[in-house]
Formats: structure tokens, C-alpha cells, sequence
């Protein structure tokens, strides 16, 4: 661990490493801890936050979705608040109704750089290609998971896991305006949508409080300007990664963690340019096939499974 103090914030301290992350929760009285670590290995972290009465802000999806059952084993109700426009969206959207009012959660997506190409033409994009989100500035697995729709594979993980709704309960729909960034659907015919400009500091701003909002957040939508909202239902064909999420979700123990440790490989495979666009899915869909889950999830069953997923990947992208 490497810790050092600011000149701009004599009292603040600084760590380096995973490590460092969970002796500052261990050692820092904090109502909020926010995890923005990038990837899995920010599971520790997340475990050691929700074993302190801190508020736990995540923007560390990845945590969640690899962990399940152990995240939710340790979280108290309302310690989770979710970082993520389309879960915060529909953490606002619920306060509508009750649990057993929800008929359905419909989590948007922009549909990526790639939305409306052929099969034939994905074949040939390159990573520049990937990278050129119409709406998000993220960086490159974020982007490229977006482009794939892993991402939002991902992201119904997520829901079910925050919201306890079944995963045929979840659907995923293409609004390329991002503006809606997620629905809830009640029994009664009432859809309730949480419509903002695409901006993240809206969901950061309510993760940190949830009880109140700040003003001013992001810039208020323009009423007065014509504009048009559309939404397209997702291409499964094309876009197979949401309906695989959804498999590895029900599957649930180390099924999501191999998803997710797959992709990471080949996504760093695609803009090594070693694979095609088309083959990053292509070989998450392998080696979550070829996968046999242990009996027990734990931390190690998931280190190991995590491992093995790598090297799976690895070998299929030579």
C-alpha cells in the first residue's frame, strides 16, 4: 500500500491497490463509502464496506454481478445505493409503487456505435469503431461492452440482484437519445420513466444521499425545444449478449463471474486486434458453455472459476 497526504487536503489520505482500498474502509469511519473500482476485483472491497454501518455507493457493478449471493447475504436494507443512471432510474421509478405492484423493469440502452448494422458489416469494425459512442464518453471495456450490449448484459444482472425481480420480469429496450434511462412497469398499465440529459453526476449525487436532492445536479431538460424520444426493441440475434446474461444470471454461483472474466479477455483481444468484434460474445457464449460451477460459492470457488475463465478465453482467442 502507498499512502500519502494532499497538499490540497492536509487531512485526506491516499492508498494504492485493493489492498489499500479495504484498510482505508477498515480504518476510516465513513457514512458513504463509494467503490468505483474498475472490474471484479473490487468484490473484496464491497464485502468489507458492507461490513461497516457506512452506506455503500457502488459504481463497481461488476461486485455485484460476481458476487451475488455473497453480496446480498451481508447488505442491510438500504446500505446498497446503486451508481449506475439506469438502476438509479429505477430506484426513483419504484418509490411508485410496492414490490408486488411491479409488473416489469425496462432498462434502456443507447444500442452503441452499432445499432441498425448488419451481421456481415460488424464483422468488419475495428476498435476505433467500438470506441465511438454516440452518447457516453467511457473507457475502452465500458465502451466496448456497450457496443456488444455486454454491458447491459451486465446491467439486468445487476437489477435482478438489487431489485429481486425474475429475470423474465427484466426486459432491455434501444432508446438512442439515452434521456430515459430506465422504467418500471406496474400491474395496472403505469409506467413510471426517470427522463434526465445523460449525465452521470445525477446518479453520483443520489448514491451519495438518497434521501434528498441537491440542485443544481445536471442541467434541466429543455421543454420548450421539439424533440423526439424513440425506442427499438433490442435485436437478440445480433445482439445475443443480454439473453446469455440472462442464462448466466439464473444459472447464478460462478456462471456470471465466467461471463464476466471471459469478456474482460476478449475485449482486450479485440483491440489488440487479435479477434474479431463479432468473436468477443462469441467466445464468452463458449466458455460459459464449457463451464462446471463448483457446489459452494465462496470467495476462492470464485477466484478459481475466475482464473479458469481467463485462460479458457485465452486459448479460444489464439
Amino acid at each position: 500500500m502507498l499512502a500519502q497526504q494532499s497538499a490540497r487536503f492536509p487531512a485526506a489520505r491516499t492508498a494504492l491497490g485493493i489492498d489499500g482500498a479495504i484498510d482505508l474502509i477498515h480504518d476510516v469511519a465513513a457514512d458513504v463509502i463509494l467503490n468505483a473500482i474498475t472490474g471484479s476485483v473490487g468484490l473484496s472491497a464491497t464485502l468489507a464496506a458492507l461490513d461497516t454501518p457506512a452506506r455503500l455507493a457502488l459504481a463497481n457493478k461488476e461486485s455485484l454481478v460476481v458476487g451475488g449471493a455473497l453480496v446480498r447475504e451481508k447488505v442491510r436494507p438500504g446500505q446498497l445505493q446503486p451508481v449506475d443512471s439506469e438502476h438509479c432510474a429505477i430506484l426513483q421509478a419504484l418509490r411508485a409503487g410496492t414490490h408486488d405492484e411491479v409488473r416489469r423493469l425496462i432498462v434502456t440502452a443507447s444500442g452503441g456505435p452499432f445499432r441498425g448494422r448488419t451481421r456481415d458489416s460488424l464483422g468488419e469494425v475495428m476498435p476505433a469503431d467500438a470506441l465511438a459512442h454516440p452518447t457516453w464518453n467511457m473507457g475502452q471495456v465500458i465502451t466496448t461492452n456497450s457496443a456488444t450490449l455486454v454491458n447491459e448484459g451486465l446491467e439486468v444482472i445487476e437489477a435482478h440482484l438489487l431489485f429481486d425481480i425474475d429475470y423474465d420480469a427484466i426486459d432491455v429496450v434501444v432508446h438512442p437519445q439515452s434521456i430515459v434511462h430506465s422504467m418500471v412497469e406496474f400491474i395496472d398499465g403505469s409506467t413510471i420513466a426517470q427522463a434526465s440529459v445523460p449525465d452521470m453526476r445525477l446518479a453520483i449525487a443520489l448514491g451519495l444521499d438518497p434521501n434528498r436532492r441537491m440542485q443544481p445536479v445536471t442541467p434541466m431538460l429543455d421543454w420548450t425545444t421539439s424533440s423526439s424520444w424513440t425506442f427499438e426493441p433490442l435485436d437478440n440475434e445480433l445482439f445475443p449478449a443480454v439473453e446469455l446474461a440472462k442464462q448466466v444470471g439464473k444459472a447464478g454461483a460462478t456462471y456470471p463471474a465466467v461471463y464476466n472474466a471471459a469478456n474482460e479477455v476478449a475485449v482486450h483481444a479485440f483491440h489488440d486486434r487479435a479477434i474479431s468484434f463479432l468473436s468477443i460474445v462469441e467466445i464468452v457464449q463458449r466458455v460459459v458453455e464449457v463451464h462446471d460451477a463448483p457446489g459452494e460459492l465462496t470467495l476462492a470457488s470464485l477466484a478459481d472459476s475466475e482464473s479458469w475463465a481467463r485462460a479458457e478465453a485465452t486459448t479460444l482467442k489464439s
